[in-house]
């Protein structure tokens, strides 16, 4: 039996134990009124899925009644029915709301198709307001993981700017949470209840970028069968997130800018400009201004995107955050419903710790997880986890070995060199192999560290496999 309610309102009584007798048949609980105000009434104190109104009523018609439902935001659709159809009812109806217009006479197995439809309607708009509600939960910035200091300063950037249409550049390796991060300033934002549009630049070929951006029109190229909405435009109201926007090529980047600086663009092929009523939200792995000096991202567009600048510090920078991590995933990812969950061992969290992470937050969460799918006990311990990460953390400690000054003595030269050699490994580390930004966290020229590290014999550790 179904749990759906139908309201039928109409001032013929036959009409309505007609329609009440096909419906119940369905298995619908049919309630009814015989004037436009009784349908009211009967709305305003049960819950109604459905209402078939007659347009022609005493004191209130049935436009009125549908107009009830938009205005006061009824859970419910409405369905107009009369027997002086014309095209310029249906439209009145259509405009105000109604979900569908029959005409007269009715035929059982048209009421019963289009109450099926109306019905089925209703449960997708429940279920897509249930998953924005869920998706907008999913991504309050409260949910990103971090109590280090660097997270904190995130956090209330976020909190600042989510709230205002001003362009965000986010900055950070890859794994550091970019797109969570982006969504987490939509859905805390005002645009929150409209679309959200990520865009991979650096996944789609160049040829079609411009298509996937601001659509095409039918014929305005080989293959285009059809007109193509872009991404600018299903964004219309809500965000756009470019990713990996540094590879961008030139000619796009022109593009942008104006769609930034006018508010507007055309579809490839067209003519008509369309308004870009969308908030750009971008991110890069990159050092743009880096990019923009050796001429391959525009100056005058990186100034356009980076009005709010907001960093993601790698992993090996908020080290101190992995057991709030651990303990994220671990609930994330749980191993059965009746397991009461796992836990890393003291010495595994200290060898996760010493670890570089050259995949960042993602490259943790997908070690968690196989430890989850693949450990025979609660309890995780170093001899548990790779052996690339326990070669990674041995390696991390040992680059600032601490020196015990023996009676002997030392070598104060070799002592030095050594010293030297270590904190040369950090600030390549911390940099992530960009001489330039470790030159500057070193406080030399970049010829300076060039030449120590071959005086070092130096050379960059391969990057390890992100599962």
């Amino acid at each position: 039996m179904s749990n759906h309610s139908i309201l039928i309102a109409d001032d013929e009584i036959q009409n309505r134990e007609y329609l009440s007798e096909i419906l119940s048949d369905e298995g619908y609980t049919v309630a009814s009124a015989s004037n436009g105000r009784e349908a009211i009434a009967k709305l305003s104190q049960d819950p109604f899925q459905v209402v078939l109104t007659d347009l022609q009523m005493p004191e209130l018609d049935g436009l009125g009644v549908i107009q009830y439902l938009v205005e006061n935001k009824l859970n419910c659709i409405g369905i107009i029915y009369t027997g002086y159809g014309s095209v310029k009812t249906a439209v009145d109806a259509m405009r105000l709301g109604a979900f569908d217009y029959i005409t007269k006479p009715f035929k059982a197995d048209e009421i019963k198709v289009v109450v099926k439809k109306a019905l089925d309607h209703l449960a997708l708009q429940e279920e897509n307001t249930y998953l924005k509600q869920q998706l907008k939960a999913k991504y309050k910035f409260e949910n990103i993981v971090g109590t280090s200091e660097k997270m904190q300063k995130v956090f209330r950037l976020i909190d600042k700017v989510a709230g205002t249409d001003s362009t965000v550049l986010i900055f950070g390796e890859s794994g550091t949470g970019k797109e969570l991060v982006a969504r987490a300033l939509h859905y805390n934002s005002l645009r929150a209840a409209n679309p959200f549009v990520p865009v991979n630049c650096g996944a789609i070929p160049e040829e079609l970028l411009e298509s996937e951006l601001f659509g095409h029109e039918k014929g305005a190229f080989t293959g285009a069968f059809r007109t193509r909405i872009g991404r600018f435009e299903l964004a219309s109201g809500g965000s756009i997130f470019l990713d990996e926007i540094s590879e961008m090529s030139p000619n796009l980047q022109v593009k942008l800018l104006r769609v930034i600086q006018e508010r507007e663009f055309e579809r490839v092929g067209g003519v008509k400009s369309i308004r870009a009523d969308v908030r750009i939200i971008a991110a890069t792995n990159r050092v743009l201004e880096e990019e923009v000096s050796e001429g391959r991202f525009r100056e005058d567009l990186y100034y356009r995107l980076n009005v709010i600048p907001l960093h993601l510090p790698p992993l090996r920078e908020r080290v101190e955050d992995i057991p709030l991590l651990i303990k994220h995933f671990l609930g994330k990812y749980p191993k059965n419903k009746s397991s009461k969950g796992m836990e890393f061992s003291k010495k595994a969290l200290s060898s996760l710790m010493q670890y570089r992470w050259p995949g960042n937050v993602r490259e943790l969460e997908n070690l968690v997880e196989r430890m989850v799918v693949l450990s025979d006990s609660p309890m995780i311990d170093a001899g548990d986890l790779p052996d690339r990460v326990m070669a990674g953390a041995a390696a991390g400690s040992q680059l600032v070995p601490q020196i015990d000054l023996p009676e002997t003595g030392i070598d104060l030269s070799t002592a030095v060199n050594d010293f030297e050699k270590n904190i040369i490994i950090l600030a390549l580390n911390k940099s992530n192999w960009v001489k330039n930004r470790a030159a500057k966290l070193l406080h030399v020229n970049r010829t300076t560290l060039v030449e120590k590290i071959k005086k070092q014999k130096l050379q960059k550790p391969s990057e390890f496999n992100v599962s």
